[in-house]
């Protein structure tokens, strides 16, 4: 018998991959589920995107190997992007570092900077991927508290009183998932100021800036933050780019340079039409962003008539394109609260508890759903409760 190696079983198969065939399977059996979970945007690319692709892929000359740091063009558009809407200046040369997604992301830097035992700081609620990633290449995971008392952000008070000598690298994601907290400038900058003190790279997950915030932000623009951070950023929730895979790493030319070790070992480089296009979308203008996010405003509503009827508390003020509420106390558990309304209602919400232990209580809707979909889940919940 051929045993896997060792890594494989320090990860499970992902929640939404369970999840997902189990969904299936009851559509199979004739029931018609309306999935609420995942924040796949549906919304197309802007049309002049969509234009640059098809006329760069009908190119003859397109169709091959690209370089491993992405075309000039690409990174140019980053820099300018970065700019405008951060006021972030980068070195398109050596200081940005197109990705394929901002996931593959995660894991060339865990290779990149991670050594077997180096422990790593991970948000409780957080994205699993963290986790998962840090365990397969041999670190430890250890996690530090968000709560909604401390307004989802890091207690980094509590965290200078503990060991942090092993530790090497922490995870911070603001604009928050799941949370949807969003980044506040002090928090920022102590970040910052904790990374150097300790030495510890702090990386923020910045993919959800755009999503209904009114004050999008990098850590990058701390001063001093390139010293000591990377900045993980996508165009799939910003330009309803998800499934192109178009994403980047940025930070000094060091910490780049070492990213691209990795990153050249594991790819031939991106579909250079696909570069052109999301090029085109870094130069979109501000009318692009309030289109998609009235459409998201639209549905935040009907969203937040759902947390009403299922006598969920939640914030208004969180942004991103999820909504995070607390199940009242008749219920169980998020999960148990998600179980129920996926046999009763066959409308299926994400539980809080495959983020961490502190989301238990807690459940969570993408907005990534039609308006007239959603309708149909509010009454269907209301059916359901009424049984």
């Amino acid at each position: 018998m051929i045993e896997p190696a060792q890594r494989i079983g320090t990860v499970q198969e992902y929640y939404f991959s369970v999840k997902l065939k189990q969904i299936e399977k009851m559509r199979e059996e004739g029931k018609d589920v309306i999935n609420l979970g995942i924040g796949n945007p549906d919304q197309p690319p802007a049309p002049e995107v969509l234009e640059t692709l098809r006329q760069s892929a009908a190119s003859p000359s397109n169709h091959g190997y690209q370089s491993y740091v992405g075309i000039p063009q690409l990174r140019k558009g980053f820099a300018k992007w970065y700019n405008r809407s951060y006021g972030v200046e980068l070195n398109p040369d050596n200081e940005i570092l197109p990705m394929m997604g901002s996931k593959e992301g995660i894991m060339h830097i865990s290779m990149a900077f991670l050594n077997a035992g180096d422990e790593v700081l991970l948000p409780n609620p957080g994205y699993p991927t963290y986790s998962a990633v840090t365990n397969l290449v041999g670190a430890i995971p250890r996690f530090y508290d968000l709560t909604y008392e401390n307004g989802w952000q890091p207690n980094l008070d509590a965290l200078e009183k503990t060991d942090l000598s092993r530790v090497k690298l922490m995870w911070v994601n603001y604009p928050n998932m799941p949370t949807g907290a969003a980044a506040q400038p002090e928090v920022m900058k102590a970040l910052i100021e904790f990374g150097k003190k300790h030495q510890i790279v702090i990386c923020n997950d910045n993919p959800y800036s755009f999503v209904l915030n009114p004050s999008p932000s990098s850590i990058l623009s701390v001063d001093g933050a390139k010293d000591i951070a990377i900045e993980l950023n996508s165009l799939s929730k910003s330009h309803n780019m998800a499934g192109w895979r178009v994403g980047l790493a940025a930070s000094n030319a060091q910490f780049i340079g070492y990213i691209l070790r990795v990153k050249s070992n594991m790819d031939s480089g991106m579909f250079k039409p696909l570069q052109e296009a999301a090029a085109r979308a870094l130069e979109l203008g501000s009318d692009w962003y309030t289109s998609v996010n009235d459409v998201y405003a639209q549905r935040r509503e009907l969203v937040w008539e759902i947390m009403d009827t299922l006598n969920c508390s939640y914030d208004k003020n969180q942004v991103g394109m999820f909504i995070w509420a607390k199940v009242p106390e008749s219920a169980v558990s998020g999960e148990a609260l998600s179980d129920i309304m996926l046999d009763k209602s066959h409308v299926f919400i994400t539980p809080g508890f495959i983020f961490g232990s502190n989301g238990e209580q807690f459940i969570r809707i993408s907005l990534c759903t039609p308006a007239d979909v959603l309708r149909q889940a509010i009454e269907r919940i209301k059916t359901a409760i009424k049984l």
